[in-house]
């Protein structure tokens, strides 16, 4: 027993995290086809915020962020959930959902690189493998024969997705690198809060006032990606790695972007191409090694979704 839970009950809280996070990308998908994506990202983090502030107080956990503490706040609500959340909002909207997440997915590529530039941490022959594995699942992507190069839609989105990880990898880098003196949970409202008002104001500017067509699809889609896949998505995963061996987490969560393509199939009816699959599995293989080798970073696994 670890943080008050059993091996098996922190299990059974990884697995809702592969669910949440993985049904999360063909979810964002169908909102923002009713949507505006700034205004989907900026509902979602409301949403997130309002489901956030009771279950850190009734945890004893709601606080005021302390000076040190700010500028992870706003590195996270910038990067992460305003720039990665609506760059993949907007990507969503010319590019299929199982193609994103593969894209998505070479985010831990960059931060090995971008942690052995600015932290100097070493770039291992293992990990210098896995880099190279990861680069050759993107090439499989952007190959002319599974990729219409003539398609500007196509390319604009993909370029919007991968975009989108190199913002999530710079958050995860200055994370590794930022002096903590509240937890990560703790200040996931905060991050939200401030993303959700962010979002509204860049929403209101570009896409003008919200006019949405509700229904009870949208309303549930909606819930879901700001209740399970943002608010109880971290609080699971915060439990989860109190639980759990860092390196077990970190594999688990490689069942992540595997189970979006396959969700992306069965809620879209997206075309199960076997080139993604290939794509995923060199992405995957050269993270595990990096894994393997010296650990998923803290970020990655508090902020995988």
């Amino acid at each position: 027993m670890a943080g008050g839970l059993s091996t098996r009950g922190a299990a059974v809280l990884l697995s809702g995290v592969v669910l949440a996070w993985g049904t999360s990308w063909p979810a964002t998908k169908m909102v923002v086809q009713d949507v505006p994506p700034l205004w989907a990202t900026a509902l979602r983090c409301m949403i997130a915020a309002a489901t956030l502030a009771p279950m850190l107080w009734v945890q004893g956990q709601f606080i005021i962020p302390r000076r040190g503490d700010l500028p992870v706040v706003l590195c996270t609500s910038l990067l992460h959930l305003v720039a990665f959340s609506a760059l993949v909002a907007t990507g969503l909207q010319f590019v299929p959902a199982g193609r994103a997440i593969v894209l998505g997915y070479t985010t831990p590529l960059w931060v090995a690189i971008g942690a052995a530039v600015f932290l100097s941490e070493p770039l291992t022959r293992r990990r210098a493998t896995g880099i190279g594995f990861g680069l050759a699942g993107l090439a499989v992507i952007f190959n002319p024969q599974t990729l219409n190069w003539s398609d500007r839609n196509a390319l604009f989105g993909s370029g919007l997705i991968l975009l989108a990880a190199f913002c999530w990898a710079g958050n995860i880098v200055y994370v590794r690198a930022h002096k903590w003196i509240s937890t990560p949970f703790q200040l996931v409202f905060w991050q939200v809060l401030m993303a959700a008002a962010l979002l509204s104001a860049m929403a209101w500017i570009t896409e003008g006032p919200p006019r949405i067509a509700w229904s009870g699809r949208l309303v549930a889609l909606l819930l879901y990606g700001g209740i399970v896949c943002t608010a109880f998505a971290n609080w699971a995963m915060t439990m989860a790695n109190r639980s759990l061996p860092a390196v077990t987490t970190s594999l688990c969560l490689l069942a992540t972007p595997m189970f979006g393509i396959v969700s992306a199939v069965v809620m879209l009816n997206e075309p199960l191409e076997p080139s993604l699959f290939l794509a995923m599995s060199l992405i995957i293989g050269g993270i595990a090694l990096g894994t393997v080798a010296g650990g998923w970073p803290q970020g990655m696994r508090a902020k995988a979704g």
